[in-house]
């Protein structure tokens, strides 16, 4: 049952489970930390997992500033989210899906930038 030194073996000590709502939580945060600057009335990120073992799929809905690069900040979401979620919860993160949900104009600066009004 023990090792010879008193020390419970590695077989013996159990396992850690992370809840999938905690992976979650992580994967919304990174989200909203890579997405950048939000519109006042934007919702913040939201996120999905499917955990199986040490592996977590995700699933981020968020809203966008526009007009920008929306395939470059999808793709850092991407990034940050598996980044994230592997350094956090030590899981394998094969696929991270990003769905915008609503774009919101970028007020400040449109006109100088010829933005349509």
């Amino acid at each position: 049952m023990t090792a010879t030194n008193g020390r419970v073996t590695a077989a013996e000590r159990g396992q850690t489970r992370i809840a999938d709502r905690v992976v979650a939580k992580i994967a919304a945060q990174a989200a909203k930390e890579a997405a950048g600057p939000r519109a006042g009335d934007a919702k913040s990120p939201q996120a999905t997992v499917t955990v199986h073992r040490n592996t977590a799929r995700v699933h981020i809905s968020l809203e966008l500033g526009y007009p920008g690069d929306i395939g470059r900040r999808c793709g850092a979401v991407r990034r940050r989210v598996a980044e994230r979620v592997e350094n956090l919860a030590g899981m394998e993160v094969p696929e991270v899906a990003v769905q915008v949900e609503r774009l919101h104009r970028a007020e400040a600066g449109a006109g100088a930038e010829g933005g349509i009004r």
